[in-house]
């Protein structure tokens, strides 16, 4: 065998792992979640977040995620963000379809990332608005949370669950957000970027969920997390306390670039008591 080749064998096998087998290698995680405020009665929360439906992340992939996560038999599921990558690599009919597995499941709700459109979109994709992210879900039965709260009831208990929009894409409204929340209520939060969390101190939430990360995606030597696309390096991913309240940071379903090394896409399943 000739030294280019040779080269050729060796750099094509490392690239097979991160490029073909972790990015597929769906990751199905549970944790207990204790609340300040009790909710009453323990519920299980599927939590999914960075699909990135895209041509390196094929509908089929998001499905696999969606079917491992409902196999957990979930009583609400909350979804965190970027749905896409650019607007153009997938088939909005099909993505409502696949998604709506969801919805007729358990009780959906979702918040945007900063891929899905606004500012930041706009700024460095062309995604000018998320109109299209917005059809999507309405189609496929999920009920959108950007700077509003709903109050369903779970297994016989009220939960209240507000949302924001992206940090990145500056449309947190928190005020609008947490208008109709109620203290002394179980309240979990959807918000894409952890570092969110700084602008919602003041506002009452026990749980925050969080995607955008991607975990850090590519992990290399001990301290990878560096490299994850917060300020807080401290939420990059898992469950972590903040003070009295926690953070759920999943490192998501999809990825940027086809990638992933020592960082396994996730699916995760929260029982909140």
């Amino acid at each position: 065998m000739t030294r280019r080749k040779l080269l050729f064998s060796f750099f094509g096998s490392t690239l097979v792992y991160p490029c073909y087998v972790e990015p597929r290698w769906l990751d199905l995680t549970r944790r207990t979640v204790r609340l300040q405020t009790p909710v009453g009665h323990p519920i299980r929360i599927l939590h999914l977040s960075d699909f990135h439906a895209s041509l390196l992340v094929p509908l089929s992939m998001i499905d696999h995620a969606i079917t491992a996560g409902l196999s957990a038999k979930p009583d609400l599921i909350c979804l965190t963000g970027d749905f896409i990558t650019h607007r153009e690599d997938f088939d909005a009919g099909e993505y409502a379809a696949t998604l709506r597995r969801l919805s007729a499941a358990a009780p959906t709700f979702a918040v945007l990332g900063n891929h899905d459109g606004g500012e930041w979109a706009s700024r460095h994709l062309g995604n000018y608005d998320h109109r299209a992210v917005d059809r999507i879900l309405e189609e496929a039965g999920i009920e959108l949370l950007h700077n509003r709260s709903v109050m369903p009831e779970v297994r016989g208990h009220r939960i209240q669950l507000a949302g924001v929009g992206d940090l990145w894409s500056d449309e947190i409204d928190a005020d609008r957000a947490f208008r109709n929340v109620r203290s002394g209520r179980p309240t979990v939060l959807l918000a894409h970027n952890p570092d969110s969390k700084d602008e919602l101190r003041r506002q009452p939430w026990d749980l925050m969920l969080s995607g955008h990360t991607h975990g850090g995606q590519i992990i290399i030597g001990f301290d990878g997390s560096r490299y994850a696309p917060v300020e807080d390096k401290r939420y990059v991913a898992g469950l972590k306390s903040w003070g009295t309240r926690q953070i759920h940071v999943t490192r998501g379903v999809g990825n940027i670039a086809g990638v992933r090394f020592r960082c396994r896409p996730e699916a995760s399943v929260l029982a909140v008591v």
